[in-house]
């Protein structure tokens, strides 16, 4: 089971007990839990997919703070030739890592009673109409 989640405006893909860098979370401690609600997609691992508009209903991603980290430095040169203009700069993003605890669909946790759930009330009345096409 997957989801794509919109954390800070950018969107990620995340799986349970997987570790991400994501922008900088400054509310939140090492150790601290957060809970991401804008979850745009739903899959469990049998093809269903559920797509939101825009978000998926009462679904949300709960993750761990493990620490906060920074980027390698990124060098930023500027230079105009023959005008003794030179400018150096540096810099580090600063990012926080996760581990995804828990992925909750319609209020239960990995995918228990999720999208397949409401799938299968579906496919039972669309084999109905089925039946009687073939017959």
């Amino acid at each position: 089971m997957y989801a794509i989640v919109d954390i800070s405006d950018k969107q990620f893909k995340v799986r349970d007990g997987e570790t991400l860098y994501v922008p900088h979370q400054p509310e939140a401690e090492a150790g601290d839990a957060l809970t991401f609600e804008r979850v745009l997609l739903v899959s469990d691992g049998d093809g269903d997919v559920t797509v939101g508009t825009p978000t998926v209903e009462d679904a949300s991603v709960t993750a761990r703070v493990t620490e906060h980290v920074k980027d390698d430095k990124v060098i930023v040169f500027k230079k105009k030739r023959r005008k003794r203009y030179r400018k150096k700069k540096g810099h580090r993003q600063q990012y926080t890592q996760i581990q995804v605890e828990d992925l909750s669909v319609n209020g239960h946790a990995d995918g228990s009673g999720n999208a397949s759930t409401e799938s299968d009330g579906d496919a039972g009345e669309d084999d109905s109409p089925d039946e009687n096409d073939e017959a």
